[in-house]
């Protein structure tokens, strides 16, 4: 299984709607085991993380008025990419796509006012 990220947005009802994948096709946030082995890991903590450490538990919804706080963590993790490739066993360059998928869904939702849901 893969891990996706979406840009949602709530209807009147309060279900999430999720916005069509980005035409590039970058929809994917690592492997399901990126649960635990990274996004989750006591090293990922350790640098900071609040948000996607979550995803060792459920899936992560980050709503409307956390965005700017999830772009922030994004921008923090994205200088240890590398250290974070090698310490899970990733090709070079693996977590530095993960996080430019996640941040991209996290700018789309800034711009319409929506969420972002890992799954």
């Amino acid at each position: 299984m893969t891990l996706l990220v979406h840009t949602f947005v709530r209807g009147r009802s309060g279900k999430p709607h999720l916005l069509d994948d980005p035409p590039d096709g970058g929809d994917t946030a690592g492997f399901e085991s990126c649960r635990t082995d990274l996004w989750g890991s006591e090293r990922v903590r350790a640098l900071g993380a609040r948000f996607l450490p979550e995803l060792a538990s459920y899936d992560l919804y980050v709503e409307p008025e956390d965005i700017e706080d999830f772009l922030a963590e994004c921008e923090l993790l994205r200088p240890h990419a590398g250290e974070l490739d090698a310490h899970c066993g990733y090709r070079e360059g693996y977590v530095g796509e993960r996080l430019a998928n996640i941040t991209a869904a996290a700018r789309r939702a800034q711009d319409v006012g929506g969420g972002v849901l890992v799954w």
